[in-house]
């Protein structure tokens, strides 16, 4: 596929950029990582979706099915964990590194209401003390490296004026900050100067997270903010995955798009009938995805309607497959 590209040319442009797949509950498992690394390139790491410390020192094995080592050969991940409490923290984050995983995300942005108000992701950022206490514990009983993906704060971008002083305290790998509050979830706009400030004031390599959705936003935000570290992309990617393979060569241009996004999408099929029970949740998992990959074809709010319509694996095959016939070039 190097050759494609202008083999090791298009691979030294490619290197510039510190690019990270994002974690998304239901969207960027241990499948689609490994299709997206199969089918496209730009993405130097993951970060996984979270995993939930439980109470007692017992792991469930659900908690480590999206983590085996086996399934994630194919790009380095980072497995995040979502906890208000240091000891189950520190046990759930041990057991990943003796699995081999050195780097530990703590999931400080969550915003969904369900997990904030039960004080964890972005419901623990109006608590610095708690934080400082748990980042103190932590650092003591873990044995890795640790790295916080955070938002501003959960109710006011002024709760960061608390965290930053918090987080300079100890020696964490890296922040990645997305610029928006809990409460905001997704809507709204991200605030940069909020971010600009994370940026001068934290003392960690500091990383964006947020509405990377295309190369002139990409190349807006490196122009402004030049001393960030690296790049997250989630929602932006999964809508386009060319996107990093775009913002790493700087332009629109990428061979092949209708055969390799045909490709990825079949071997998520493939694959997600392996790892599902049955066919009525790789069909919902798929479906899930189309909200996002309309946004690349002509009609894609008909698409969608079609797409949802399909009430069997095979009849939903069939759908895609007349999208991808009648397609002249997606994106």
């Amino acid at each position: 596929m190097l050759s494609e590209f202008g083999g090791t040319r298009f691979m030294a442009v490619m290197t510039k950029k510190h690019l990270i797949l994002a974690p998304l509950r239901g969207f960027t498992d241990a499948v689609f990582r490994n299709a997206f690394q199969r089918n496209f390139q730009g993405v130097d790491e993951a970060v996984a979706p979270f995993v939930t410390s439980t109470k007692g020192r017992r792991i469930k094995p659900s908690h480590l099915q999206d983590l085996n080592p086996a399934d994630n050969q194919t790009m380095p991940v980072v497995p995040q964990i979502l906890s208000n409490d240091s000891d189950e923290f520190i046990f759930l984050a041990n057991r990943f590194f003796d699995l081999g995983y050195p780097e530990i995300n703590w999931n400080l942005g969550c915003p969904f209401p369900m997990v904030a108000k039960k004080m964890r992701g972005s419901g623990l950022l109006p608590y610095p003390d708690v934080i400082d206490r748990m980042l103190e514990k932590i650092l003591r009983g873990y044995c890795g490296k640790l790295s916080i993906k955070t938002r501003l704060g959960r109710f006011s971008g002024d709760e960061m004026d608390r965290l930053i002083p918090v987080f300079n305290r100890y020696p964490l790998s890296r922040v990645i900050v997305h610029p928006r509050t809990g409460e905001q979830m997704y809507a709204g706009s991200v605030d940069l100067q909020a971010f600009e400030v994370c940026l001068s004031r934290l003392s960690h390599a500091v990383l964006y997270n947020g509405d990377i959705n295309d190369l002139v936003t990409f190349q807006l935000l490196e122009s402004r903010f030049p001393a960030a570290s690296g790049w997250m992309l989630g929602r932006g990617l999964i809508a386009n995955p060319f996107l990093p393979e775009i913002i790493q060569s700087g332009t629109r241009v990428v061979d092949q798009q209708n055969t390799r996004f045909e490709q990825f999408h079949d071997d998520l099929v493939v694959e997600y009938v392996k790892r599902f029970s049955g066919p009525g949740h790789v069909l919902d998992r798929m479906k899930g995805f189309w909200r996002y990959f309309a946004s690349g074809f002509p009609d894609g709010r008909r698409i969608v309607k079609r797409i949802r319509k399909a009430d069997s694996l095979d009849r939903y095959r069939r759908s895609v497959q007349a999208v991808f016939d009648g397609l002249d070039r997606w994106g």
